[in-house]
């Protein structure tokens, strides 16, 4: 499913008139884009950069200073310097895609580094999948800037 997100992104939509813009994709154990010898084994779309084997957060400010994407990727964030680097990519202007690990609200409570992120009104929607039926969307939070009652404590 990220991966044809990605690969939307880059590519475009024709159906709705989306011509693609560039995404950065940080594919910290190689899962995203199955990189070989330099090149990406999976189709991610034509204006797709990809830094792999590199962490996290590290590869976010390389890939934001050297490939200047409008859409950044990373899998799995979590750690605090992920939080850091989400919290410099988002100063830049640029817009991100990031999955973790949760299987509803209460997971992403009890992350300290997600919530942090939640409560600094970063994200503007949180998609949880269906744990039963692969790739089907479970619920979506929009998160409204205006309201505060999706502030995590």
């Amino acid at each position: 499913m990220l991966r044809d997100l990605i690969r939307k992104i880059s590519n475009g939509i024709e159906q709705i008139n989306f011509k693609g813009i560039t995404v950065g994709v940080v594919d910290e154990r190689g899962e995203i884009a199955s990189m070989y010898k330099g090149i990406p084994q999976n189709d991610i779309g034509v204006r797709t950069d990809i830094l792999d084997n590199v962490p996290k957060s590290l590869g976010m400010q390389m890939i934001i200073r050297s490939m200047a994407p409008k859409v950044i990727v990373a899998d799995e964030i979590g750690s605090e310097e992920d939080v850091e680097a989400i919290n410099y990519a988002v100063c830049c202007g640029i817009k991100g895609i990031f999955t973790v690990h949760a299987k509803n609200m209460e997971d992403i409570k009890l992350n300290p580094q997600i919530s942090k992120l939640i409560n600094t009104h970063i994200f503007e929607r949180l998609i949880f999948l269906d744990e039963l039926r692969k790739g089907e969307i479970n619920k979506v939070y929009n998160l409204n800037k205006m309201s505060l009652d999706y502030v995590l404590a």
